[in-house]
């Protein structure tokens, strides 16, 4: 693969201006556009582009582009940016030869290898545990309302049913029991002083725990289910590791521990995201609410977890929130999602923090490999080439 002479980066966010500068160091020479109409792109264009990066958030946009640069331009080297699997997938089916990933994905070794630190067996054996052990187990006070009116009911139903067995049989004790509680109504019961006191506690115990159920059964259904009280969606107890901003990098993470036996549980701060379906169906507890919220790490269980991932794409955010789980926690091994933002070097220099990945610093570092013609296969080489970039584009970990 030859290396190309003169780009086109489209974008003007952090990691274009990134990648253009990493382009120049190389040798290369750039053209730094931000969305240009096709009349400057097709301009741009003649002046002898020999690769393009297309480095926008927008997918449609960043799709758009591909295929106009595809179309004025056949057989340039091309590199996009973009989140969405079902439009990368067409983009590649289209033009075969791009190279198309998502920063996500690029910075997803180094984060996963920050996160596990050598330890996966260990990991998947008390994440094994924590996730056992958080069944059944509330997570908040809504959770709580709705276990505990489902043991209230089965407690009485327990009740009423052993009482029964002194004058019928196991069923027919198990449905009378079950009819009294669904029905607030008793079959004839001797007259004796100690079985109308317990038919009339009964009745009261039945209201009162009927009315918690149902007030926590609405709560969890509004809530958006994102935790369960059973099952693989259980927020785990110990051994797990705890993603703040469940976005494109949070959640992609999120899948490769999951994937990896790893117990994980969420956080994000917007009810409405868009990824909060896919997480659910993933089979990932996402909780939601302010992850710098001292209340919410204690909830999660930040001092009994692995690790903690600050993944927002707000650096001072992810600050934020690791000095939140510090103070809780100051064991606690924190990986920070961060980039050029001279507040964490500020923040370094006053206490540990952790360990920090640089998600912009490494994709211009990737496209800058996939530009500049060292990978002869970038699609194939993804991994190793963000790993070799790793120093080089500001990834770094306080150890």
């Amino acid at each position: 693969m030859t290396q190309v002479e003169h780009v086109l980066v489209i974008g003007q966010d952090d990691v274009g201006r990134r990648a253009c500068a990493l382009l120049q160091e190389s040798g290369a020479r750039v053209t730094h556009l931000d969305e240009p109409t096709d009349s400057q792109l097709r301009t741009a264009l003649a002046t002898g582009i020999d690769g393009v990066a297309v480095l926008l958030h927008d997918d449609i946009k960043a799709l758009r582009y591909s295929l106009v640069v595809h179309r004025m331009q056949p057989g340039t080297r091309l590199f996009v940016a973009m989140f969405d699997q079902t439009a990368r997938a067409q983009l590649q089916r289209v033009v075969p030869d791009c190279v198309v990933l998502s920063p996500a994905a690029i910075s997803m070794p180094s984060m996963v290898a920050a996160v596990i630190a050598d330890q996966h067996a260990r990991l998947r054996r008390i994440g094994l545990l924590g996730r056992l052990a958080g069944q059944l187990r509330p997570y908040d006070a809504g959770s709580g309302v709705l276990l505990g009116g489902i043991l209230g009911l089965g407690l009485v139903i327990a009740i009423d049913t052993i009482l029964g067995l002194t004058h019928g049989g196991l069923l027919r004790a198990l449905y009378d029991a079950t009819r009294t509680t669904a029905t607030i109504s008793s079959p004839e019961l001797p007259d004796t002083t100690w079985h109308l006191a317990w038919a009339t506690l009964a009745a009261l115990a039945v209201m009162a725990f009927t009315a918690m159920f149902a007030a926590g059964l609405v709560n969890y259904l509004i809530s958006g289910r994102h935790i369960a009280l059973i099952g693989r969606r259980t927020a785990p107890r110990r051994g797990h590791v705890i993603i703040i901003g469940m976005g494109q990098v949070g959640l992609r993470l999120a899948q490769e521990l999951r994937s990896m036996g790893i117990a994980v549980i969420g956080v994000e701060q917007h009810a409405s995201a868009r990824v909060l379906p896919i997480a659910r169906n993933a089979g990932i507890p996402v909780m939601i609410g302010d992850g710098a919220s001292r209340s919410l790490l204690t909830r999660v269980r930040v001092r009994q977890c692995h690790a903690l991932v600050a993944a927002g794409s707000l650096e001072r955010d992810n600050i934020a929130v690791a000095v939140s789980a510090l103070a809780l926690h100051p064991a606690v091994n924190v990986i920070l999602r961060a980039g050029s933002d001279d507040a964490i070097e500020e923040t370094r220099s006053l206490f540990h923090i952790g360990s920090v990945i640089d998600v912009n610093g490494l994709t211009a570092a990737f496209v800058t490999e996939v530009l500049s013609g060292r990978s002869p296969h970038p699609i194939a080489q993804a991994a190793p080439a963000v790993s070799r970039c790793q120093c080089s584009a500001g990834g770094s970990a306080d150890r």
